[in-house]
């Protein structure tokens, strides 16, 4: 039995309690405005937030991670943390990025006492980090010795699976209506992990200006599910 396979699972699943379930990462201010209203609709929204915001920013930024992990380069860890962290226009997002990193990696301690980690929550609890789960993500994977483009693929998944079950809450869509969204996801992510292994650095932080407008609003909504 494969027990990276294993792990990956683990780190996957929705019910891992990082927090993200809180968070719609602008998806609400689209359902208010009846923009996403229903299946089709959602499936929209989040092949554009995949592609042309995830892509360029988590997306990248694990595929850099594991680059700077394999070059033993640590400063170059605490410095796609700081870049992640000021290209996030929306309060919202940062904070709640901010959140699901932290609680990510004092999670990832208590279960693999990884010391990079240890250091890595030093570095947030003196402010001198601000925690992202794309960065400690990877590093978990890097220390289970996961291969790189499962462990990008997984990531993202575990994103997406999160959000869908949001929307399935907040829109509302049947629980088979989200699954069937999940199943047609499958290529998009696929065509998107190899556009990230094909992307310059100088395209990092580049998203789309309407999903950041969408989170903006969000802070200002009468009525809230969500944290972002």
């Amino acid at each position: 039995m494969d027990s990276q396979l294993l792990s990956l699972l683990q780190l996957g699943d929705s019910n891992f309690p990082s927090g993200a379930f809180s968070h719609s990462f602008g998806l609400e201010t689209y359902i208010q405005d009846e923009s996403v209203h229903n299946k089709e609709t959602f499936f929209e929204w989040i092949t554009i937030f995949l592609e042309k915001q995830l892509a360029y920013t988590d997306g990248l930024a694990c595929r850099l991670t594991l680059e700077a992990l394999m070059n033993q380069d640590v400063a170059e860890i605490w410095n796609l943390d700081r870049k992640l962290f000021v290209l996030n226009m929306p309060e919202e997002t940062r904070q709640a990025n901010r959140r699901i990193g932290e609680r990510l990696v004092v999670i990832g301690i208590d279960l693999y006492s990884i010391p990079l980690l240890e250091d890595y929550l030093k570095k947030i609890r003196t402010n001198e980090a601000f925690g992202h789960p794309a960065i400690v993500f990877m590093i978990i994977c890097n220390f289970l010795k996961i291969d790189r483009d499962q462990a990008i693929v997984t990531f993202l998944y575990s994103t997406i699976t999160t959000l869908v079950q949001n929307g399935v809450r907040g829109i509302p869509l049947g629980q088979t209506a989200g699954q069937r969204i999940l199943l047609e996801i499958h290529p998009v992510l696929l065509k998107t992990v190899k556009k990230i292994k094909t992307l310059e650095i100088d395209d990092f932080g580049a998203v789309a200006p309407g999903i950041e407008i969408a989170q903006m609003r969000h802070e200002k909504l009468h009525v809230r599910l969500f944290m972002s």
